[in-house]
């Protein structure tokens, strides 16, 4: 155990947050972020690191990331100020984004801080998305709860090689 407390001690003292996008690294800039592969014309803004290596692992997504460090919450007392909106307007403007990806939850505060930086971004000239919601893949409607499937309905798309 103490060795295990150790090696815990030993790579707390050297991970510290990327002074972009605030993921953990071990150097000043996460290889993300120093990846001159990513595209940096789209940043998808998340809220936390774990967030970020969710969508990391599907390797679907080959841009640029922001971690805000956490939503609005009022019941939390987490206002605009206590998260990292200047970081991710400087990072907008630094790289020319184009497109805004909000990946944050499907819940009040998600909706909320999404709904914020929309209205944030609106003179900026930059395209703002947000990830698609409803059914999961593999699941069944008939044990979805309604808001579920209310949202599901509303943002149905078409299929593809359909007029």
């Amino acid at each position: 155990m103490l060795d295990l407390a150790r090696a815990l001690e030993q790579t707390a003292s050297i991970i510290n947050p990327c002074v972009k996008c605030h993921n953990l690294t071990s150097e000043a800039v996460c290889d993300i972020c120093q990846n001159p592969d990513r595209d940096r014309l789209s940043i998808c803004v998340v809220r936390d690191v774990s967030d970020l290596w969710a969508l990391e692992r599907t390797r679907a997504y080959r841009g640029l990331y922001h971690i805000l460090g956490g939503v609005l919450s009022a019941i939390d007392g987490i206002g605009p100020d206590q998260l990292d909106l200047a970081g991710l307007k400087a990072r907008i403007d630094e790289y020319g984004c184009t497109e805004v990806i909000l990946a944050l939850g499907a819940t009040v505060d998600g909706q909320a801080t999404s709904h914020y930086i929309t209205e944030m971004l609106k003179d900026r000239g930059v395209s703002v998305s947000r990830l698609a919601q409803g059914v999961p893949v593999g699941g069944e409607l008939d044990y979805m709860d309604d808001g579920t499937l209310i949202t599901a309905l509303r943002a149905r798309g078409k299929m593809a090689g359909s007029s």
